[in-house]
């Protein structure tokens, strides 16, 4: 879609419920002329005359007096609205012809059909919040669990923001006394005690690292933690994924190889969404089809955020398992060893696999192994708790999670031009290219909340909202 550079002074209108068939839409205008526009074909109260944040039943009529739908309108006149402009909310009936209608009168009586974003767009410009709440609004309209939903309200409610207003202001406060000595620059003054830049810098890398590390786990929460069941054929993988779901999602078999292609489907642990991604075992193929299946299984694997190895305690001994682990993950697999099928054998215990896995230079621990039967839901729950652990086993140093990709590349070019500024100092550079790189960390961080921003930037960033927020 073509995004264009948006006019303050347009009406602009949207539908801002779902399209479709439903039992309430919601038609949303803002700008100056909104509620006069809507008090021209509107029966009922005098709209120019209603206080802000009230409610108003009626009905909305055509040029020649039909009534389309009898309606109900909520005011909320400026500055005390979303967008800080005049806003009026229509509700009416959810016929996506009643919709239509509306909508098409309201254009004709001035208004225009908002672009994407728009509305949020507008509360920016005018100062309702920054840069960063603004993302957080389409990520929250966006959230499919209960932590995605609490880091997207952190960040809306200026989680973010505040951090790097602090982290600005520090590095303002010495700017302008570097700035200050170029003025003087003929005079061999030093106004900025370089030993304190020195320490200030260190301690803003600091905490932009850690925020840096925080978004691996923002990342996962936002987006969804890719989970992989790998392992042999008939090692139980099917039956596992249908033991997780708690429905019969997958094809069981007893005969190998019954799992050709992936099967995702999403769980929900804790608040935290799992994408499960059933695979083909892992064997030498006995056809194509397989062998394409195989290849997947591996493909996916290196895309996952964690693998969970499930091996069967009959069929596989503990050098197998060892060598299965060892060729195919590396020491940056976040990896869950399931030893399923344990009804059949209920005396197996980590220590048997211990020295198997020691051999090959396989660094798990006895956390990492989880004894199951997939069969009869033995110890499920347990692993869902290993999961839902395994990704929030980190310490943060920070209550902030960065989870917007933006935000993160922006705080690692930050780091790089405080690290330049680190690098001057040590090397005798002088005030200029010190003041120039800070200059330049200034803007990495201002380009996060807005402080410095560009219309492509803003329009690349709310061209990917929904039309009518």
């Amino acid at each position: 879609m073509t995004y264009t550079s948006i006019d303050l002074a347009d009406t602009i209108v949207a539908l801002a419920t779902p399209t479709g068939v439903g039992a309430i839409g919601i038609i949303r205008l803002s700008g100056k002329e909104a509620i006069s526009l809507v008090n021209n074909v509107f029966t009922g109260k005098n709209l120019l005359q209603q206080k802000s944040h009230t409610l108003h039943y009626g009905s909305i009529k055509t040029h020649d007096g039909a009534i389309i739908d009898d309606v109900l309108v909520s005011l909320f006149i400026a500055p005390k609205s979303y967008t800080k402009e005049n806003v009026v909310e229509i509700s009416c009936h959810g016929s996506p012809y009643i919709i239509q209608q509306l909508l098409e009168l309201l254009i004709a009586k001035g208004a225009r059909l908002a672009q994407p974003g728009e509305f949020t767009q507008r509360a920016f410009l005018n100062g309702q919040f920054d840069l960063s709440q603004a993302e957080a609004v389409a990520d929250l309209i966006a959230s499919h669990s209960a932590k995605s939903h609490e880091i997207a309200m952190r960040q809306m409610r200026g989680g973010v923001s505040n951090e790097i207003q602090k982290l600005r202001q520090e590095l303002i406060d010495f700017a302008s006394l570097i700035e200050l000595e170029l003025d003087f620059g003929e005079e061999d003054v030093e106004f900025a005690n370089r030993e304190d830049l020195k320490q200030s810098v260190h301690k803003i890398n600091r905490f932009i690292q850690s925020l840096i590390r925080s978004f691996q786990l923002g990342n996962a929460i936002k987006n969804g933690v890719t989970t992989v069941l790998a392992g042999r054929p008939n090692a139980g993988k099917s039956t596992l994924l249908n033991a997780l779901l708690n429905e019969e999602r997958a094809i069981v078999s007893p005969i190998a190889g019954t799992t050709r292609d992936t099967i995702e489907e999403t769980l929900n642990i804790n608040g935290i969404l799992f994408r499960l991604i059933d695979t083909a075992g892992i064997r030498a193929a006995q056809d194509q089809i397989e062998a394409l299946g195989v290849e997947r299984t591996l493909e996916k694997i290196q895309q996952s955020a964690i693998v969970v190895y499930v091996f069967d305690v009959i069929e596989t001994p503990p050098d197998e398992v060892a060598q299965d682990i060892h060729q195919l993950f590396t020491d940056h697999t976040n990896l869950l060893l399931v030893a399923n099928k344990m009804d059949l054998n209920p005396y197996t215990k980590w220590e048997h696999y211990a020295e198997a896995l020691a051999k090959v230079n396989c660094n798990i621990t006895p956390p990492q192994f989880i004894p199951i039967s997939a069969i009869n839901q033995m110890n499920i729950e347990y692993l869902k708790e290993c999961l839902s652990n395994n990704v929030l086993q980190e310490q943060l140093e920070t209550d902030v999670i960065i989870s917007n990709l933006r935000h993160v590349e922006a705080l690692q070019k930050a780091y790089s031009s405080l690290e330049a500024v680190l690098t001057s100092m040590a090397q005798g550079i002088t005030s200029d290219f010190i003041a120039m790189d800070i200059r330049q960390a200034l803007f990495h961080l201002g380009s996060i909340t807005g402080a410095i921003s560009s219309d492509d930037l803003l329009s690349n960033i709310f061209s990917r909202f929904c039309i009518g927020k």
